[in-house]
């Protein structure tokens, strides 16, 4: 059994994370899989648009946990192959097909894509608050929400598919059985638009999307150094061995008051 599925609809490719039994987690393998799939799509002649989805009640649970323990590793390794989905080389349109609880790394999965269609079951949470020293803060930018529920998003607390809906980060929100037959008329809707008008707006789209400025993303550098890098695997086994953890938070207690600032990191 493949752990990511693809398959054809004409010109349209669904991928399929398969790893039902740890809600897809976000493996080496799983990583690898993926990127295989993602460069096979950009360089294909034959499919256009992308469905992403997964199998099982997660679409994606993000971090795999275990592997990470086992690796001394936090946040996992990447593949050694491009990514093209990850790294925004990707032309192609896609669409999720979000089937289930799309966690941490597997909302990053859902924030990479053009359109959204979630069953009312899903749950979404950005979860780097819990597992590192600084928490989601760029993701409600991308997705130009207000700054309070940039705030709950950063924070690590979850929302529900229809919350996320009405906040205007999901595109439809249908049943079950509906999932893959609305992706599936939202592919044959862009197959319908001339191929460079498909692949320019979506590429001119993505370029308007906000993102946060370099002096920013200096500040946020700076702040996930700034604690205790143990807490980084303590919430990792903590999370494995389900139980409370047991945070350090800083080395130094007095760097509490210490923070990195703009200027300071200038």
């Amino acid at each position: 059994m493949a752990i990511v599925e693809t398959e054809r609809h004409g010109q349209v490719l669904v991928v399929r994370m398969n790893r039902p039994e740890r809600l897809n987690a976000l493996s080496h393998e799983m990583r690898t899989e993926l990127s295989k799939a993602w460069n096979d799509f950009r360089h294909s002649k034959e499919v256009e648009v992308a469905i992403f989805t997964g199998t099982g009640r997660g679409f994606c649970a993000g971090e795999d946990m275990k592997e990470s323990l086992q690796t001394g590793v936090a946040g996992g390794q990447r593949p050694a192959i491009e990514d093209p989905f990850m790294s925004g080389k990707l032309e192609k349109p896609v669409i999720a097909a979000i089937n289930g609880f799309a966690m941490g790394g597997g909302f990053m999965l859902v924030e990479r894509t053009d359109l959204r269609v979630a069953v009312r079951e899903a749950v979404f949470e950005v979860s780097e608050a819990k597992r590192w020293l600084l928490g989601g803060y760029n993701h409600g930018h991308i997705a130009n929400v207000p700054y309070p529920i940039a705030m709950e998003m950063a924070l690590g607390f979850r929302f529900t598919a229809q919350r996320f809906y009405e906040v205007g980060f999901i595109n439809r929100l249908v049943e079950a059985d509906q999932l893959m037959p609305t992706a599936l008329s939202m592919a044959e809707h862009l197959l319908t638009l001339p191929p460079a008008s498909r692949v320019n707006t979506v590429h001119m789209m993505r370029q308007m999307r906000p993102a946060a400025g370099a002096d920013m993303e200096r500040l946020a550098d700076a702040l996930h150094d700034h604690g205790a890098k143990s807490d980084l695997m303590e919430s990792r086994a903590a999370f494995a061995e389900k139980r409370k953890p047991n945070f350090k938070g800083w080395n130094d207690p007095e760097d509490r008051y210490k923070l990195p600032t703009l200027d300071s990191v200038k």
